[in-house]
């Protein structure tokens, strides 16, 4: 088993990196491989599927390793969203708005660049992503509410998708 007792900040760092992105190539290599054998329609309603159980999951983790208790309001999901694996390789933002909402927004997506770059066009997550923050804010606290505010294959501005959260 890897001590990471024995690795310097720098070298933690740069690991927490590689998983993070060694875990977002195993999710775009999952989805080719749906895309492939079922077409896009289906695979992005695997993908929903899936991510419906992993932010869960991810949310749960998070939750018990950070002490963030459940039902910790929009403080506790700003917490939580800057612990996600994506955080560790995606630029993000949270910031409060004028009434009380958190607003999260993904100011660099790796998926979303990697297209760009290749002159595809953006991926349309709205759909997964609908799923995937509702939920892992409701694991948070279940009375968040989830609003996207613009996500692929809408139009997003300076981002690359803006997500509104408020609690009833």
């Amino acid at each position: 088993m890897l001590d990471y007792s024995r690795m310097s900040h720098e070298e933690l760092q740069k690991l927490l990196e590689v998983y993070a992105k060694n875990w977002l190539a195993h999710d775009g290599c999952w989805f080719l491989a749906a895309e492939e054998r079922f077409g896009l329609e289906t695979a992005i309603e695997l993908d929903a599927r899936s991510w419906e159980r992993f932010a869960v999951v991810e949310a749960q983790r998070i939750m018990q390793a950070f002490d963030i208790p459940q039902g910790s309001g929009l403080d506790g999901l700003e917490r939580a969203l800057a612990l996600r694996m994506y955080a560790a390789i995606n630029r993000q933002e949270a910031r409060r708005t004028a009434d009380g909402a958190l607003e999260f927004r993904m100011v660099e997506c790796r998926v979303q660049s990697a297209r760009r770059r290749k002159g595809l066009p953006d991926f349309p997550c709205k759909p997964v992503g609908t799923v995937e923050f509702s939920r892992f804010a409701a694991t948070v606290d279940p009375g968040i509410r989830t609003e996207c505010v613009a996500c692929p294959p809408d139009p997003v501005g300076d981002s690359y998708c803006i997500w509104r959260f408020t609690r009833a």
